[in-house]
C-alpha cells in the first residue's frame, strides 16, 4: 500500500493515515454549531494557531461529532482528536476514559492538552503537537 504524504514539519515527511467513516449521532448538529460560537479561551487561542491549515498545512475540524460525543479538535487525515482538558473535565474521569476507549475502538488517536498550559506556555504546546505528530505519523 502506497502512503501518502500530508505535509513536511522541520523536514520531515508526514503521511495521511486512512480512517474510515466515522459513526455521528446528527442529533448533536445543534449542539456542535452552538459550542463552536462557544467561546472558551483556551479553544479559541488553539484554534487560531490551526485554523485555515496555518498549523503544517494540516486541516482541523472544531467540535467534530464523533458517535455520541462532540470532539475538541478532529485532524481528519491523521485520525487524530485534540482535548483540551480544563475545568469541565474536572469529576468526569469516568466519562472521559469511556469516551476515550470509544475513541480509540475506532483507531482514533487521542492527544490531550492541559487548557492552563495553553493559556500559558503555546509556544511549547505547538512545539510538543509538532513532535508527536512526527513521532506518530512519519
Amino acid at each position: 500500500m502506497e502512503r501518502k504524504t500530508l505535509t513536511h514539519i522541520n523536514g520531515i515527511e508526514i503521511f495521511r493515515r486512512k480512517i474510515e467513516v466515522l459513526p455521528r449521532n446528527k442529533e448533536l448538529l445543534n449542539r456542535s454549531r452552538n459550542l463552536r460560537k462557544g467561546y472558551v479561551l483556551s479553544e479559541v487561542i488553539f484554534w487560531k494557531q490551526v485554523r485555515n491549515k496555518e498549523f503544517h498545512q494540516i486541516d482541523f475540524d472544531r467540535q467534530k461529532i464523533i458517535g455520541n460525543y462532540i470532539v475538541d479538535f478532529y485532524i481528519k487525515s491523521l485520525g487524530v482528536v485534540l482535548e483540551i482538558d480544563g475545568s469541565s473535565h474536572n469529576d468526569k474521569e469516568e466519562y472521559d476514559e469511556k469516551r476515550q476507549l470509544f475513541l480509540e475502538s475506532l483507531d482514533l488517536v487521542v492527544y490531550r492538552i492541559s487548557d492552563n498550559r495553553i493559556k500559558n506556555d503555546l509556544g511549547n504546546v505547538m512545539k510538543e503537537l509538532e513532535d508527536f505528530i512526527i513521532e506518530k505519523f512519519s
